[in-house]
């Protein structure tokens, strides 16, 4: 087992797997999003990833990825110079929104920037920042690329977060419950063993996140659980209407913002879902 372990090629393996998921997020999927990305508080899943950084009072970081500024802003908040780069324009729009509600001229930069760019021609420069991060955002084919990209831009620390088991925007309760099939990524796995064989020391500590889908009506319910059916699962919706309807509940908090600021649906599923996210941190060595 140690000998396939050293000789497999793990993000030739990544690769093969991103080729057998859809089509890869571009950023207009991403602009459409943005409209659902208003952080005006720090959620707990941030306050977590933020704890975990261990960061020295002001030191700066480049948040990759990083959405509508769930952690950007409350590391500006803290006193943190930082890059916050996404190449949604929209998200961006976000982070600037956010700027100006908070008054962080000065401390926080939205910069458009995707994985496959060339950093230093846009500015991001080796050893750059203290911290670089990728935050649930390292959506790309080549996982090693990305990693290396991180390493070379901090001084100091390198975290990011990935899913432990199938993606997050699957409810695998329900989708056991209906017999449907999805992939299991694990995708940390890839990271971890990647950045060992690029000579780092990862550690590895875990963020529980737990998730409420709520929505309006039984039949809102099945459009936006029947994202989660993968190919070959099209034809479970009957099983799937069948299911909610059946654990459906009254929502307590309906129409209260939700944790993208999205106000709550009436309903929602009874049970919880939690996304378990590996946090992976390193001391950035020139890898590669």
């Amino acid at each position: 087992m140690e000998s396939v372990l050293l000789e497999t090629d793990w993000n030739d393996e990544w690769m093969r797997l991103q080729r057998s998921r859809r089509r890869a997020d571009l950023p207009s999927w991403w602009d459409e999003r943005a409209k659902h990305f208003r952080p005006r508080e720090t959620a707990p899943y941030a306050r977590e990833f933020i704890r975990l950084m261990e960061l020295e009072p002001g030191a700066s970081v480049l948040d990759m990825g990083c959405g509508g500024g769930s952690l950007a802003i409350p590391l500006a908040r803290a006193g943190h110079p930082v890059i916050a780069a996404d190449f949604s324009p929209a998200m961006l729009n976000a982070v600037r929104e956010g700027i100006a509600h908070y008054g962080l001229q000065g401390l926080l930069q939205a910069r458009e920037l995707a994985w496959a760019d060339d950093w230093e021609a846009a500015g991001v420069m080796p050893k750059s920042v203290d911290a670089a991060i990728a935050s649930r955002s390292i959506a790309t084919e080549n996982l090693a690329d990305a990693l290396l990209k991180l390493d070379h831009t901090a001084r100091r620390r390198c975290c990011i977060t990935l899913v432990t088991g199938a993606s997050p925007r699957i409810d695998t309760a329900v989708m056991d419950a209906i017999g449907a099939v999805y992939t299991n990524g694990c995708d940390y796995v890839y990271a971890f063993n990647i950045l060992v064989g690029l000579g780092a020391a990862p550690e590895v500590r875990y963020i529980d996140s737990p998730r409420r889908d709520t929505f309006d009506s039984l039949e809102a319910g099945v459009e936006d659980f029947s994202r989660m059916l993968e190919g070959g699962n099209e034809g479970r919706l009957d099983e799937l209407r069948s299911y909610l309807a059946a654990h459906m509940v009254e929502n307590p908090h309906a129409g209260e913002p939700g944790s993208k600021g999205v106000p709550q649906g009436r309903y929602m599923l009874d049970h919880e879902r939690i996304v378990r996210w590996a946090f992976l941190s390193w001391q950035p060595r020139n890898l590669g």
